[in-house]
């Protein structure tokens, strides 16, 4: 990502926004709406579709309940929700920019473009795409130092992630303001520092839904059987702790590095159709030097309380914890 260019400062600050532009009003789309809606800011929505405002005010209506009860921001109204008829008024007076347009990469070319001329200058505008590289994306801006990718999970309302990252035209004052604003925006964000195709999250989720497809097209494992591998199994561990540390755990007090010396040559094993990385030194301490990092100076006695704390917790809140036998 280059060094920051000459390109306008935004407008206002991260902290000063009051007014967002959602471009495009899908699920997506309609569903950062509601999230920026119950964050307390004013929306204006833009979709070119004949029925687009009817459908965004029934998700956002759908959507409401949900957000009452994770807790409204002070002023938060569906009632800040203004559709503007031309793209052009959407972004008029916008101080942030979400597009959610569909997955079509030249419509997010062009579209992108022509929100870089329509938009005041040094306004940040962000792209919900799910795998498109900015760099790809922004061919045909000419102001094209203030576009970012801003990748959420469905429903944007619900799921905290958001994962920030420029391309190749991209300033990187630019990706610092988006990751500002999104935290202060209630999103949990992940700032990458390069681009990668699919992101990190999506990279995650299709390699196991590639291999759930592999065992249901070769008739070992039926769809019931792979959906409940996962929500009674890792899944309980992923809500609150990731996969790294969660095999790290497996090491016992040895943690990553036992872990991989002892479970490293199961790389080589056939489980999956996905080729397996080399494990050599440099992974190896990556890895290990990652964990322990995450872990924050938790011991190992810490991260099995909080991971065993967190399972049952989990448990409890969807209903399976199961009673108590004497």
């Amino acid at each position: 990502m280059p060094e920051p260019t000459s390109a306008p400062t935004a407008p206002c600050a991260p902290e000063d926004v009051r007014r967002i532009a959602c471009i495009g009003a899908g699920v997506i789309g309609g569903g950062w709406a509601a999230h920026f809606l119950a964050r307390g800011y004013d929306v204006t929505a833009w979709d070119p579709a004949d029925d687009a405002g009817e459908k965004l005010r029934r998700l956002v209506a759908a959507a409401w309940p949900a957000l009452e009860q994770i807790g409204l921001a002070d002023g938060a109204s569906p009632d800040r929700l203004t559709l503007a008829p031309t793209l052009a008024e959407a972004v008029a007076d916008a101080d942030f920019v979400q597009e959610s347009a569909p997955e079509n990469l030249e419509l997010k070319r062009s579209l992108l473009a022509e929100l870089a001329a329509a938009t005041r200058p040094g306004v940040v505008i962000a792209s919900s795409t799910s795998g498109y590289p900015m760099t790809e994306m922004q061919t045909a801006a000419e102001d094209a130092g203030r576009l970012v990718v801003g990748h959420p999970f469905n429903p944007p309302y619900l799921i905290p992630l958001v994962e920030v990252v420029g391309g190749e035209r991209t300033d990187r004052a630019a990706v610092a303001w988006a990751s500002r604003f999104y935290d202060l925006a209630g999103k949990s964000v992940i700032t990458m520092d390069r681009e990668l195709p699919g992101f990190i999250a999506n990279r995650l989720q299709e390699a196991l839904w590639r291999e759930a497809l592999h065992m249901v097209a070769n008739g070992e494992a039926s769809v019931e059987d792979i959906d409940a591998s996962i929500t009674e199994g890792p899944g309980l561990r992923w809500a609150f702790m990731g996969p790294c540390l969660t095999f790290a755990l497996a090491g016992g007090e040895g943690g990553m590095a036992h872990m991989l010396d002892h479970f490293g040559p199961s790389l080589k094993s056939p489980w999956t159709r996905l080729a397996a990385p080399e494990l050599d030194r440099e992974l190896r301490d990556a890895m290990v030097d990652g964990c322990a990092e995450a872990a924050g100076g938790r011991t190992y006695a810490d991260l099995v309380a909080e991971r065993d704390q967190g399972v049952i917790d989990v448990l409890r809140a969807t209903g399976r914890l199961g009673s108590t036998r004497r």
